[in-house]
């Protein structure tokens, strides 16, 4: 075989990720929130940005001519300290208005709410030190994270002296605090509520894995009490917090969701709007824009190379926006158009759906729609949900060629639940053979795999004596 070096001319047909095609994609992938605050940023670094007010759209013919006199009136001076051109725009900072928004209070955190109790109770400085020490290794559910070993070391005491300041705090509220496991957090909690009786102790120590999977009949001959009476006791027991940190979580981790679409019914017929008006309207600056066109022979070849290059960029920045709400309410309309037995209805008439069939009508290709529904949610008259809600499996209906969402299929199994006896409750099998009878062709093993996913527990545990 002979080895030699040609050249040749070959034609091929392939994709570049140019740097504005990865901000377009990243743009559509965006959610409300992120894309004002993506926006913010821009207007920050690009000069030739400028924010517009909605109202201030129209009257585009009046703001041509008032950016041409400015532009004409500062040319020359612009010209001649172009390297300051960014500090000749910047507007005063204004006084700052005192408003009661600016006072702004905070729930006190769990280790502040157990450290003012700590003082309230206490005065001796090593207990006070030794409850520090506690209550910060208390994690965010309000369970002791540490060894009362380990503390009487580091704080050079004896371990009896460490225990009798953790009894102290177990005194405190949210009751069930300072617990080492799941067991001691229940009976201070029992404790806290005179229902400590050793009955209930033993079933708490001992019988904690039994109650959640509904094994009644264990419990009642360990303890040697009647069913009925090893129901209540279960019934009390559920009733007691198994995470009291929680009370006091952060309130900083609460996130509010900002539909990216809306859907109105006008008339008989359901409206699309796409939420764009969260972020504000953007334009190029026709001053900027103007002075770079009329002194083309003003700037260094670097300068009109940073200057058409930004311009570039706000110009690709706003027409990919402007492609983001038109995809965006491409596929809204498609799946509202899909759904609207489910806008009319509610869950029980969801139809299964999925990107590709999305993809097809919109003319886009798939992970155009995965993208466009990706951390984007509706605001129907059904609720809010996200866009992702609307794409699930679909099982075939003997009845008819149309097959039955997956998400309608576990609302009828929790409406089956919701309406069984107690005393009887129904098992997979016999959900699924009332599914069947209904035209939904289902296995028991699907139903247990949904009904698992739902939450709901099993005929043992749902059992009522």
């Amino acid at each position: 075989m002979k080895l030699t070096h040609d050249i040749f001319l070959e034609q091929q047909q392939k994709l570049l990720m140019t740097p504005e095609l990865r901000q377009a994609i990243a743009i559509l992938q965006m959610s409300t929130l992120e894309l004002s605050e993506y926006i913010q940023k821009e207007l920050e670094e690009n000069p030739f940005l400028d924010e517009r007010e909605p109202e201030e759209v129209p009257e585009r013919e009046r703001e041509d001519q008032e950016a041409e006199a400015e532009a004409n009136s500062t040319l020359e001076q612009w010209i001649e300290f172009h390297h300051d051109r960014d500090s000749a725009y910047m507007p005063q900072e204004k006084e700052e208005e005192k408003s009661l928004e600016n006072f702004i209070t905070s729930r006190p955190s769990l280790i502040d709410h157990l450290e003012f109790q700590l003082r309230m109770v206490t005065r001796d400085e090593l207990d006070l030190r030794i409850g520090e020490y506690l209550i910060g290794s208390i994690d965010n559910n309000g369970y002791l994270t540490v060894e009362l070993s380990e503390v009487a070391e580091q704080m050079g005491v004896t371990e009896s002296r460490v225990e009798e300041v953790l009894e102290m705090i177990h005194t405190f509220h949210p009751y069930g605090v300072g617990a080492r496991d799941l067991p001691e957090c229940l009976l201070i909690q029992l404790h806290h509520y005179g229902k400590d009786d050793p009955v209930i102790t033993t079933i708490v120590k001992n019988h904690l894995e039994d109650i959640g999977r509904g094994r009644l009949n264990r419990i009642a001959q360990a303890v040697n009490l009647s069913i009925q009476q090893v129901q209540e006791i279960c019934d009390l027991i559920r009733t007691l917090d198994p995470k009291p940190g929680l009370q006091y979580s952060n309130s900083d981790q609460i996130k509010y969701i900002i539909p990216d679409i809306f859907v109105e019914k006008v008339d008989g017929e359901y409206v699309v709007i796409v939420n764009d008006f969260q972020f504000p309207r953007l334009t190029v600056n026709r001053l900027y824009e103007k002075i770079m066109r009329q002194t083309e022979s003003t700037f260094t070849p670097e300068t009109r190379k940073y200057l058409e290059e930004k311009i570039g960029s706000a110009m690709w920045l706003i027409r990919s926006i402007e492609q983001r709400r038109m995809t965006l309410y491409k596929v809204a309309r498609c799946i509202v158009d899909i759904q609207k037995d489910f806008l009319d209805n509610g869950v029980a008439c969801l139809k299964p759906l999925t990107l590709r069939e999305v993809a097809d009508i919109v003319e886009v290709h798939e992970s155009t729609v995965s993208r466009a529904t990706t951390n984007k949610y509706i605001q129907t008259p059904q609720g809010l949900f996200e866009l992702k809600y609307f794409f699930s499996t679909g099982v075939q209906c003997t009845r008819s060629e149309e097959k039955v969402s997956a998400r309608s299929i576990k609302k009828r199994i929790e409406e089956l639940v919701a309406q069984e006896d107690p005393t009887r409750p129904l098992s997979d099998e016999a959900i699924a053979q009332t599914l069947q009878e209904q035209g939904i062709c289902i296995s028991r093993r699907t139903v247990a795999k949904y009904r698992s996913e739902l939450g709901i527990a099993c005929t043992m545990a749902r059992r009522r004596y």
